[in-house]
């Protein structure tokens, strides 16, 4: 009998861009051979066998949580998947989701990318029945690329040296996942455009179901994500469908505060029927089209003017308000209100553009006055301001860092402030942060950079030193950054003995823990740059 757990992966695998940092190590990921005699666990669906490490850690990969997203239920609401009675394999990834680009040290060991990619990953220190804190992980790669299974975000050394559980799920992205369709398309693809995160919301619908069995306690799940994971996170606070199915929220990197409509968001899917020859409302035609097709098919990003705009938005297919699965955005104009009694916790990296910008040979030969009129064009009505507060802020950059500053600031920074500032207003805490440590690789030209926070947070110092450097430094500040991530999962407060006292974030004071090798609290950073974006806001 065929196993309704088994994937089928496409023939042509995934194009994947690999950060150059990433170990050989995180690249291939040596997974251990699956047992006969592996734990077995009773889930809604059905049994589950995972595999037990060395270490005694359980790994249970490639869960089947929703049922194939294919031909008629392509850009459809998830469904759950059918009951199955023979145990599953649970040893393997599940195919990640067709895509075309790979986040920054985005690697997997999984079958390839298919449409049919609804699996998600269990780590648990045991599947015992007690209550542990659980940690559901949202991938990178903004809306576009990525996966559970990537190895830099593997969960098991946060879930044996936590004590907590941690679930990472794939879900449908880029044009499969955030394909907005108009009301022609009728009912059935009303929230087409949000179909990535309505596949998020049934995953940790499966949480609250099955965890329980996995050693997890389903009353305490913290949603975290970084980078395009991040606002993931962002979205999930102002999703009434995701409402209790989470009690708080972290989010690392996340940059962008705002979604299109629905009407924009159809106008650019609408590119993509044109070029496929789909007509408006042609349901049958749409499951016809072939998956490769399709993803060939889509349009660049719609350019969005980078001229005096904050905060960094995702173009493509991302989601949108659809006024049915996201009626209003996230942050603006204030945060959500059904979600104000989730703590939440919120930061970036000091420098996280220069991942992105100094690899650029053309920038490295950046001059004083190159960074002036680089201001002056990304932001000309504060550049007179700007300028001398950039160069006070960040003594010693050379001009091509102050120019990834200047998007770093604008981009991921401010945007974690004003996040801060609006979810500060209500019930629960909000606790910021900053990763200030610097990685010394590339003869310490990337600095914090963009993504440097996985495998801190992860604590997967050595199996991505390519990435973190050697030496004894990274470990320690991934020890203090995975204890604080794990000790506000459990309790919503992140302060534990490794480092100064946290406080909450209060407008009156703004206190930010700096993490670094030996960490700090700075009360109002970058306060002077703060306050002109801000103006800038008004």
């Amino acid at each position: 009998m065929k196993h309704p757990n088994l994937r089928v992966p496409l023939a042509l695998p995934c194009a994947a861009l690999l950060l150059t940092l990433a170990t050989a190590g995180s690249i291939v990921g040596v997974r251990a051979e699956a047992q006969p005699s592996g734990p077995v666990v009773q889930t809604t669906a059905g049994p589950v066998r995972g595999i037990a490490d060395a270490k005694g850690l359980v790994m249970f990969r490639g869960i089947r949580y929703g049922a194939p997203p294919t031909g008629e239920f392509r850009f459809r609401p998830p469904r759950k998947p059918a009951p199955w009675v023979e145990v599953a394999d649970a040893t393997k990834f599940g195919n990640k989701a067709m895509q075309s680009g790979g986040a920054p040290g985005a690697a997997s060991d999984g079958p390839g990318m298919s449409e049919d990619c609804l699996f998600l990953n269990v780590w648990t220190p045991a599947a015992d029945g007690k209550k542990r804190p659980v940690m559901v992980w949202l991938h990178g790669g903004g809306f576009s690329s990525g996966s559970g299974g990537d190895a830099i975000n593997d969960g098991a050394n946060l879930a044996r040296i936590g004590d907590v559980v941690v679930v990472a799920l794939n879900h449908r992205l880029n044009v499969f996942g955030f394909l907005q369709l108009g009301p022609e398309w009728g009912p059935d693809y009303v929230s087409s455009g949000q179909s990535g995160m309505l596949d998020i919301v049934l995953g940790l619908e499966w949480v609250r179901d099955n965890v329980a069995a996995f050693g997890g306690d389903p009353g305490n799940v913290t949603i975290f994500g970084e980078s395009g994971g991040g606002r993931k996170v962002a979205m999930l606070l102002a999703m009434t469908g995701a409402q209790g199915l989470f009690h708080k929220a972290i989010i690392q990197s996340g940059s962008g505060l705002d979604a299109p409509t629905a009407a924009e968001a159809a106008a650019y899917g609408r590119q993509l029927l044109q070029k496929l020859g789909i007509a408006d409302g042609d349901v049958q035609a749409l499951a016809r089209a072939d998956a490769m097709a399709i993803l060939k098919a889509q349009p660049p990003p719609a350019g969005a003017p980078t001229t005096g705009k904050l905060f960094l938005s995702t173009g493509g297919f991302v989601p949108c308000v659809d006024g049915v699965a996201l009626t209003r955005q996230p942050f603006i104009p204030d945060a959500p209100g059904f979600s104000a009694r989730v703590p939440l916790m919120i930061g970036s990296n000091k420098d996280e553009m220069t991942i992105f910008r100094t690899q650029d040979p053309k920038l490295r030969s950046a001059t004083d006055k190159d960074f002036e009129d680089y201001v002056r064009q990304s932001l000309p009505a504060q550049a007179d301001e700007l300028i001398p507060a950039l160069r006070a802020a960040f003594p010693g950059y050379s001009p091509a860092h102050l120019i990834t500053a200047v998007d770093t600031m604008k981009g991921y920074w401010i945007a974690t402030v004003v996040q801060a500032e609006r979810k500060a207003r209500q019930s629960a805490p909000v606790y910021t942060y900053l990763l200030a440590w610097e990685t010394p690789v590339n003869d310490g030209r990337l600095r914090s950079h963009h993504a440097l926070d996985l495998p801190l947070v992860f604590n997967n110092v050595e199996s991505n030193r390519s990435m973190v450097g050697p030496g004894p430094d990274p470990q320690r500040v991934a020890d203090v950054m995975s204890a604080a991530w794990v000790a506000f999962a459990r309790t919503g407060d992140p302060n534990t003995p490794g480092l100064p006292h946290w406080p909450r974030y209060e407008q009156k004071d703004r206190s930010t823990m700096v993490f670094d090798v030996t960490s700090r609290v700075w009360k109002d950073p970058y306060g002077e740059i703060r306050r002109i974006l801000m103006k800038a806001l008004e």
